[in-house]
């Protein structure tokens, strides 16, 4: 690949275009690919060598194990899409939720030979000097699923996400309308210190501050972890059994909620439960009276990820920042959705 340098530039991209062809590129018949929002600010190379991905060897670092819902769909999506793109070679690592190993990870795939990366990072810091080696090999990388550190064009050329803010906020205005205003609130976040836990949690508290009936009495991590989110659950209901409400940052943790309920004898529709994910169970779970509503976090970003990397080989403009769509799962919804196999 011959040497790049950055530049950024003020054109807007073509959010539907974009849609188009990743949908085409082999995206899960189950779910395709869908964009709500390109940012203006775009990242293009001004030396373009117009090399093929076929041509390339692709690695994909994912943070967490793939016994997360998320992370499988997440891991899978990377991995198709590189055999749609026909990928020279493909290479993968999972740092397991251990930062130092997922610095160790992306410097062992440059050292394989990774001409063209994905990263789900797993915290708001830690990857520098990752991505100063992969910058010294003029390496592009996309960044998927959390924010970090970090310059776009620079250290990475887009982040491709949800909007968190936003997911906490329809989570708040979902258990509003559940509890008709009056809740008593029991809230389990994610593990503290990366961007996701950060914007939904701030999101929620935004909605609930607009309704003076709802009140947040224990607000705990649950570390993204269904053991830890039952036990932090049950914690919970010994010092305020009188909770009516309970928001969870993530289906995983909701699973280990619903179980800290059931043991202390509730029963489905008497503690209204608000997630976010929208894998398989968690839609279950709707349909059988446990979650009130799950905003989906869509974790299919291979054709997209690997569609905007040959944009930065071609000399096309990257969007900095592109918003995945998500769907909101309710009762309304939930047992066509799970008909319709939409949900991971």
């Amino acid at each position: 690949m011959s040497k790049t340098k950055t530049l950024l530039a003020s054109t807007a991209f073509g959010a539907l275009a974009l849609l188009g062809v990743a949908t085409a590129q082999a995206a899960p018949d189950h779910a395709a690919q869908m964009i709500r929002s390109t940012s203006k600010a775009v990242c293009v190379n001004p030396h373009p060598d117009h090399a093929k991905l076929s041509a390339l060897v692709v690695g994909f670092s994912q943070s967490q194990g793939n016994e997360n819902p998320f992370r499988a769909e997440e891991t899978k999506s990377l991995k198709d899409a590189a055999a749609s793109f026909h990928a020279r070679r493909y290479i993968y690592t999972n740092a397991h939720s251990n930062e130092a190993k997922q610095v160790a990870d992306v410097e062992s795939m440059i050292n394989q030979g990774a001409q063209a990366l994905v990263i789900a990072p797993l915290n708001a810091t830690g990857l520098q000097p990752a991505f100063a080696q992969a910058a010294a090999k003029h390496i592009p990388i996309i960044t998927i699923d959390r924010h970090t550190a970090g310059t776009n064009c620079t250290d990475y050329l887009s982040f491709m996400g949800s909007n968190f803010y936003k997911q906490g906020e329809i989570s708040g205005e979902q258990l509003a309308r559940a509890t008709h205003g009056h809740a008593v609130i029991a809230e389990i976040q994610g593990a503290y210190g990366n961007s996701v836990e950060t914007a939904r949690t701030n999101g929620f508290a935004a909605v609930i501050k607009k309704h003076p009936g709802m009140k947040i009495v224990a607000a705990q991590t649950g570390n993204w972890s269904t053991t830890d989110a039952q036990k932090v659950m049950s914690e919970i209901l010994l010092a305020h059994p009188n909770v009516n409400a309970v928001y969870t940052q993530s289906d995983t943790m909701a699973y280990g909620a619903i179980t800290a309920l059931r043991d202390a004898g509730k029963k489905p529709r008497q503690v209204k439960i608000v997630t976010i994910d929208g894998t398989k169970q968690g839609v279950q779970d709707i349909a059988d009276g446990w979650i009130y509503a799950d905003d989906e976090t869509n974790p299919r970003f291979g054709p997209i990820a690997l569609h905007e990397i040959q944009n930065w080989l071609d000399g096309k403009p990257v969007p900095q920042h592109i918003v995945i769509k998500d769907h909101l799962y309710t009762k309304a919804n939930a047992k066509a959705a799970l008909n319709s196999g939409v949900p991971y």
